[in-house]
């Protein structure tokens, strides 16, 4: 009988990351969901930034993940707070107040204005009177402000939360590159205007106006955001692409930026995009996906920081383990 050596415990370990990687769908296989759920977490995120102080670089409205699915973090609403939470595995959009209040509905086919109103007068039961921008940023036209928005009402239950663990992934292995830089560097945060889970490293120099011209965005926005030399890393459903990737990219980009090889072999620059990416499944069926993840992250932010002639050892700690 032959006998089958056991795996090492680093086996394990990767073997057990790979299996956490959830295999996603197509794009086009979920768009109506991807459309809808899009125009509900804008709605959630414009609550947070109606309410909350203005950070610089939009910080302010992001949503971040949880163990369950994105949260908007305690809003302050006067002497009181309240949170507005995605859960993905029970279905149900929660909002609880720091006075012990709660109250949430389900998470299920409805249409964007069902959801508004929904979710408006949820609110107001609570004594949180609040007031938003109706309309969607960053999608092209036509767009139908939320309140009347009966075109977009799909929910595909299992594809959300297949998406929302593939957040988790990312999110984990972004927070441990995130730690390996001292500079100025942003939370791990799930913009809802673009829809994409993002981090971003700063050099500490003003950077070039940015040129704006983001549909439904107003120039002020992208050019307070830009305003600093920056190397963006993330990842989305893949808008513009069909497949769920991952991306990286700087601003101002350094010349012969696109002309370098990056890790790992599946990763490549789209010129459409301005950006490198990698896509989902060649991180998900690498042997080690966190490996092959953070050899993108580093790699592309090493021909940012190197092209950019960044002070490396200034902005620079010691690499931590995902």
């Amino acid at each position: 009988m032959v006998s089958v050596p056991k795996q090492s415990a680093d086996s394990q370990n990767r073997n057990a990351r790979g299996a956490a990687w959830p295999k996603l769908p197509p794009l086009a296989d979920w768009e109506e969901t991807f459309e809808t759920l899009h125009m509900w977490t804008q709605i959630v995120g414009k609550v947070r930034l109606e309410r909350g102080p203005w950070i610089n670089h939009s910080w302010g409205s992001a949503l971040y993940v949880t163990p369950r699915g994105l949260t908007t973090s305690p809003i302050p609403y006067g002497p009181r707070t309240f949170a507005l939470d995605f859960d993905f595995l029970d279905h149900a959009l929660r909002i609880t107040t720091s006075a012990g209040e709660e109250h949430g509905f389900p998470l299920e086919p409805m249409s964007v204005a069902t959801f508004y109103h929904t979710l408006m007068d949820a609110l107001t039961a609570l004594d949180l009177e609040i007031e938003i921008f109706p309309k969607p940023v960053e999608v092209p036209d036509p767009i139908e402000p939320f309140p009347e928005d009966e075109r977009h009402a799909s929910y595909d239950a299992e594809t959300v939360r297949r998406f929302w663990r593939a957040l988790v992934q990312a999110d984990r292995v972004f927070t441990a590159f995130r730690a390996r830089f001292t500079g100025k560097v942003s939370p791990v945060h799930f913009f809802w205007g673009a829809f994409d889970l993002a981090v971003t490293r700063f050099s500490g120099r003003d950077a070039p106006r940015h040129p704006g011209g983001v549909p439904n965005c107003p120039d002020w926005v992208m050019e307070e955001a830009y305003s600093k030399e920056l190397s963006s890393t993330g990842f989305w459903p893949g808008t513009g692409l069909g497949e769920a990737a991952f991306y990286s990219y700087a601003y101002p980009e350094p010349d012969s930026f696109p002309e370098h090889a990056v890790q790992p072999a599946p990763a490549y620059y789209l010129d459409e995009m301005g950006e490198f990416v990698l896509p989902y499944e060649a991180v998900r069926t690498a042997d080690d996906p966190d490996a092959a993840l953070l050899a993108f992250l580093q790699d592309t932010y090493e021909v940012a920081a190197d092209l950019g002639d960044w002070n490396r050892d200034a902005l620079e700690g010691e690499a931590t383990p995902a």
